[in-house]
This record gives structure tokens, sequence and C-alpha cells, in this order.
């Protein structure tokens, strides 16, 4: 998933976007250089959000799927035609094949896998959830959490929330200290 390479790497991944705060995520990860995955739903794609930006700057851009359901719960023609409709809106307003697919709430089958399969994404989960979402209220969990359980190679899941935004600066800076570079997932 992520290129091999002799330094100690972790990616960043965002979910549930596009959402209001992506221009603050986007002018942080700028300043820093860093490139990241961001798993957007396709019903909250419209052309008034800063895709092009996330493109522009050498961001990735995956399927979250349209519904935001457990896919898991559904047979595999509806799961199908979920991660379908995602993916040809998304390819249809940016004009990007969308190669990477995370399923929502991480929970999937063999049927969403296969939907994924047939479509030509890669399915693409997380090593550490950055619990931002539960901890809301206390943005030093979040980054304490992450930090705690950082390790080589590891997909960091954060979503496109004002707590993110917030410790996201202080995460980068700790995650360097800590001496790992940031990657980019590679097919």
């Amino acid at each position: 998933m992520l290129p091999p390479g002799g330094k100690k790497t972790v990616m960043l991944t965002f979910d549930d976007g596009p959402g209001r705060v992506l221009p603050e995520i986007l002018a942080i990860l700028q300043e820093e250089e860093i490139k990241a995955a961001f798993f957007w739903q396709s019903r909250l794609l419209h052309p008034g959000r800063p895709w092009r930006k996330v493109l522009d700057h050498g961001h990735i851009i995956g399927n979250h799927s349209c519904s935001h359901k457990n896919l898991a719960r559904l047979p595999f023609h509806d799961q199908l035609a979920d991660l379908s409709r995602c993916k040809e809106k998304i390819e249809s307003l940016t004009g990007q094949k969308v190669d990477y697919f995370r399923p929502p709430f991480g929970q999937y089958n063999s049927d969403t896998i296969a939907a994924a399969n047939q479509l030509g994404m890669e399915t693409v989960l997380w090593r550490i959830a950055s619990l931002d979402w539960e901890l809301k209220d206390d943005p030093v969990m979040i980054l304490n959490y992450v930090i705690d359980h950082l390790e080589d190679r590891a997909i960091i899941l954060l979503h496109e929330l004002p707590q993110s935004v917030e410790i996201l600066p202080a995460l980068i800076q700790e995650i360097k200290k800590a001496g790992y570079d940031f990657g980019l997932l590679d097919r």
C-alpha cells in the first residue's frame, strides 16, 4: 500500500468529506508539504467544494460510498451500485480515475471487497484510528492516542472535522519528531 522506503513512514487519510473544514486541512498540508488521501462520500460532492485544489496539490481522492451505510449489511448488487455511483460521480466531476475505496465504519465483507475489485478499486483500511469522532471534546487525547500508536507504514484515519483541524499541525510536528516521513498510497 505505502511504497517501500528506508525511513519510517506513515500516511494521513481523511474520511467523510468533502466538508467545510477541507480548505483549512489543505492549507496545513500544503504548508507542511504533505500529501494525503481523502475518502469522500459522493453525496457531499458538488462543484462548489474545492476538489480541484485537492488534486492540484497532489492528494488522492478515494471512494467512501454514496450512502455511508454499513455496506456489509447490504446484498452484493446494492453494494456494487453504491460504490459505482460514488466512483462515477467523483470521476465525472474531477476527470480523475478513482483507484481506492474505504468502507464506511471499516465494515465490509467478501461482497464489499468483490464490488470494489470489480470496479477496479483497491480497498484501503487503516492501522491507527484517531478516534477524532469520539474524542471531539478532547483534542489533546486525539493527538496523544495517535502518537502513542505510531508504527512504521501505519495508515492514520482522521475525519474532516474541526477537532482534526485543531490538532493537525501538532500531530504533524510530533510525527516528524518521532522520526517519521509522510507517504502516500501507491498502487
